[in-house]
């Protein structure tokens, strides 16, 4: 099984999506300023060494839309990053919205063919896909980040998810991998039975933990936790409080540990459409396929 499918367009600056941000609200039109109110990450949690983390982001979407002071919509209209080879992702509320408690990115088939404006050539499609990121809201170096998230229940192939981390300045060593990419947790459809972190970067020697296609979850369909916890020299995997990945990067040379993960990195949550050996089969991939996203929240 080929779990190291790679996700269309990858190196394609995330930055171009701040176009999509939502409308300011009323007091930040008329000028006033406005003191959000400081995250509790729902509770407390500790540290190994004992010590109590210190929330820093904390969204547990229990408003009626995306909250554009933690968030942006990513479309492919501005960032070029499509879903799987077929779908254009949308800022749409049929694809990307907030209700009862939960976060929503839906993948699903059009009513009729449309456009999807993209910088790298437009194309016709009749599938969209949700996709959001914390660029120009939220970035952080090291600490905890965790999302609590039900997955589509399809174990066919076709759809693909991802809760990931990607550097606020993706160039500053260099083209991807060169200045890292923490996948968390993707879900291949067809694999459903397990999520596969990722931690990307250029090695200095084989680095035998990066991945793996051990990290199992009982089922897909029901709400579970994904988090890593990133210190200058570790990066721990964490799913449902169970640790199944940790790594101790060793990067190439000129860099030195713990470059490339030393710099802020954002969060984007995506519901795709799958390529490669996951391949979306109109025929026979369901859709509307909707992954909802209970909480994302973040410490130091």
């Amino acid at each position: 099984m080929n779990f190291s499918l790679r996700r269309s367009a990858l190196c394609l600056l995330l930055a171009a999506g701040v176009a999509t941000a939502g409308a300011p609200s009323s007091a930040q039109a008329a000028g006033k300023p406005t003191k959000p109110s400081a995250p509790t990450c729902g509770t407390t949690i500790y540290k190994s060494s004992g010590s109590a983390w210190t929330c820093t982001f904390d969204d547990e979407f229990g408003g009626t839309s995306l909250d554009g002071s933690k968030w942006i919509a990513q479309e492919t209209a501005n960032s070029g990053y499509t879903s799987g080879l077929t779908a254009c992702f949308v800022n749409s509320p049929n694809n990307i919205s907030v209700a009862n408690g939960t976060l929503n990115l839906t993948a699903r088939k059009e009513a009729a063919p449309l456009t999807c404006t993209d910088p790298a050539g437009d194309f016709t499609t009749q599938y969209t896909s949700g996709m959001v990121s914390t660029y120009g809201r939220f970035g952080q170096a090291y600490g905890r980040f965790e999302v609590r998230a039900k997955l589509p229940a399809a174990t066919v192939a076709g759809l693909q998810e991802s809760f990931w981390l990607w550097p606020v300045n993706p160039y500053k060593y260099g083209a991807w991998p060169g200045s890292g990419e923490i996948d968390i947790a993707e879900v291949y459809s067809q694999y459903a039975d397990r999520a596969i972190p990722y931690i990307h970067y250029n090695a200095g020697a084989f680095d035998p933990n990066v991945t793996n296609t051990s990290c199992f979850i009982s089922d897909v369909a029901a709400f579970h936790s994904y988090a890593v916890e990133w210190t200058t020299s570790t990066l721990k995997i964490v799913y449902d409080g169970t640790t199944c990945l940790v790594d101790t990067w060793n990067p190439a040379a000129p860099l030195i540990s713990p470059q490339p993960f030393d710099q802020p990195f954002i969060i984007a949550l995506t519901q795709a459409l799958g390529i490669g050996n996951n391949a979306f089969d109109p025929a026979t991939t369901p859709l509307p396929a909707t992954t909802q996203v209970d909480y994302v929240r973040v410490w130091k």
